[in-house]
C-alpha cells in the first residue's frame, strides 16, 4: 500500500489544531514523525497513513460523545 506524503498545512487541517500544537506535540513525542523528502532538503511532510492513524486513534470510541 503506498502512501501520500502531506504537508504541514495539510496535516493541520485534518488533525484540527494549530501550529503551536503540532510542535508541541512533536516535542513531547506524541505525534507522528516527520520525514525528509529529499536527503539535503528542507523539506518534510507526513505519511498520509500515520496521520490517518493517529486521527482514528484520538476519535471517540463512544458514539455517545457525538
Amino acid at each position: 500500500m503506498t502512501s501520500r506524503i502531506l504537508k504541514k498545512k495539510e496535516v493541520l487541517y485534518r488533525c484540527g489544531i494549530s501550529n503551536a500544537t503540532l510542535y508541541r506535540l512533536i516535542a513531547k513525542g506524541c505525534f507522528p514523525s516527520q520525514r525528509r523528502l529529499s536527503p539535503e532538503g528542507r523539506g518534510v511532510g507526513w505519511l498520509e497513513s500515520d496521520i490517518d492513524e493517529w486521527v482514528n486513534s484520538r476519535a471517540p470510541t463512544n458514539p455517545s460523545h457525538l
